[in-house]
């Protein structure tokens, strides 16, 4: 099995000998609000005359609530450490860059 993702580079500490980078995939994830789950699990289960009824009543409850924005997605996070030797010859990677990594069961 071989998964090949870009993930993007969070987080540097380097001690001197050993470089540790920390890196999240780089996915764009747009958040969702409470009120669009609700909206949507709540459509997916009635039948249309019963959804005809039900939304406009459950639009006016919502208006009332506070937006909770959530991700609608669990980012993986990776953390290698590495000698500084081997950093270097990767061309010294900053925050904010992205790297490719290649997962393979071997």
């Amino acid at each position: 099995m071989t998964a090949e993702n870009a993930y993007m580079i969070t987080q540097i500490v380097d001690n001197g000998k050993i470089i540790q980078l920390t890196l999240v995939e780089n996915v764009s994830t747009e958040p969702i609000t409470q009120k669009q789950m609700i909206m949507e699990n709540v459509s997916k289960t009635l039948d249309d005359d019963t959804k005809e009824h039900v939304m406009p009543l459950l639009t006016a409850i919502l208006q009332a609530q506070p937006t909770v924005k959530i991700k609608s997605y669990q980012q993986t996070q990776i953390t290698i450490a590495m000698p500084t030797s081997r950093y270097d010859s990767m061309g010294r990677p900053r925050v904010g860059d992205i790297m490719e990594l290649d997962l393979r069961r071997v």
